[in-house]
């Protein structure tokens, strides 16, 4: 975010609803108020937006929000929420193969391999 000259805030967050209720109250008394927030899951972006629909602050209008999981949650129809997908199963598959060749004694090298999220856009963000 800074290297492209945009601010940023991180705020202690967690996995719940509750945590994101929290985060979107202290969001609320920002002055100037962030354009997008991106919680840690779609449970606790679920809780953003709850927290933002009660205090009157219209999501997509004046603040975006993303979530992290692609969730069931994140595709029901009164949340329609944006985030971030993974290919779980190809995820899973080689965290499996590595177990394994662990398991079995084989030699694993150390390595990172990187499997591209997509970004799923759905009703909850807008431009600025």
């Amino acid at each position: 975010m800074r290297r492209h000259g945009l601010a940023c805030q991180v705020l202690p967050g967690g996995l719940t609803e509750e945590d994101g209720a929290a985060a979107a109250r202290v969001l609320q008394a920002v002055d100037p108020r962030p354009t997008a927030v991106m919680a840690f899951n779609d449970q606790s972006a679920a809780g953003l937006l709850d927290a933002f629909l009660r205090s009157g602050i219209p999501v997509p209008g004046e603040i975006s929000v993303v979530g992290f999981d692609d969730s069931h949650l994140a595709r029901l129809a009164h949340i329609n929420l944006t985030t971030v997908g993974q290919d779980i199963p190809r995820l899973a598959d080689l965290a499996i193969v590595r177990a394994l060749a662990r398991l079995e004694g084989h030699n694993t090298p150390e390595r990172e391999t990187v499997i591209a999220p997509r970004l799923v856009i759905r009703g909850t963000t807008a431009a600025p």
